[in-house]
């Protein structure tokens, strides 16, 4: 979710173990708290409703950019299959995905929100139109998708995973990108004073630096092909950053 940067707790008040900020993820707690959050966009984006437009219409132009200058996949042409990342209620799938891309698979750790997505009103059209693909209740850090995709999408979940669960999972799933296709991540962005990531014990996840999430795009074998701020977030909130991977085959030799 979007988050106000003076919610956090100074470096200078943190406990011991909050100086290695992802220690202290706990996914059962993050799991609970989710459970307890209205299936609205207002639940999902922590009280800052009217950034969705806004987010939306930047994901789309990131994509269009990269659909632009992609010899398999042209923007005058739907994606054949992608699949939403910690997708919540759906909301990029609805407001987004669903335009670009002919079936959307989800991945989504809360049961209350994969129930509402199954059998929902909101994603009525999309199951009678069979472009609502396969649907996971379960968390990144134990997925391993069943089939290929032309791009994976992660927003606003990896703050979830620690630092090795977000490595590993990446190393994972890209082996299960198509030719030409992008794994996607969108995530808050901490400028830290002293260059640290930061903890939220609301619901236990962390905001990290770019250093950071570079180094473990870095880790997990893949490199980055284009990169980009979200533009007309309200000043009050972390910046939010788009990085579109692919596997880099130079640290990665095929066998």
């Amino acid at each position: 979710m979007v988050r106000d940067e003076n919610q956090f707790t100074p470096l200078s008040e943190q406990t011991p173990t909050e100086l290695r900020p992802d220690a202290s993820i706990d996914q059962v707690a993050a799991i609970e708290y989710w459970s307890t959050q209205t299936s609205d966009v207002d639940g999902m984006l922590g009280g800052y409703p009217q950034v969705s437009r806004i987010d939306l219409q930047g994901s789309a132009n990131f994509l269009a950019k990269l659909c632009t200058r992609s010899k398999e996949h042209p923007k005058t042409k739907r994606l054949g299959r992608v699949v939403d990342c910690g997708a919540g209620i759906g909301r990029v799938t609805l407001g987004f995905l669903y335009k670009v891309a002919e079936i959307i698979d989800i991945v989504e750790p809360v049961e209350k929100f994969t129930k509402e997505i199954k059998g929902g009103y909101s994603f009525r059209e999309l199951r009678e139109e069979g472009r609502l693909g396969d649907v996971y209740t379960q968390g990144l850090e134990s997925w391993t998708p069943s089939r290929s995709y032309d791009m994976i999408w992660h927003q606003w979940c990896l703050s979830q995973l620690t630092d090795a669960q977000v490595a590993e999972c990446l190393q994972r799933l890209k082996q299960f990108l198509r030719s030409g296709g992008w794994m996607i991540v969108k995530e808050n962005i901490t400028t830290h004073s002293l260059g640290n990531d930061v903890y939220d014990e609301t619901d236990s996840s962390v905001t990290r630096t770019d250093e950071k999430l570079r180094a473990l795009f870095k880790k997990a074998g893949l490199k980055i092909v284009a990169t980009e701020l979200q533009r007309g977030f309200p000043k009050i909130l972390y910046s939010v950053r788009m990085y579109a991977l692919q596997p880099d085959v130079v640290s990665n030799p095929s066998p």
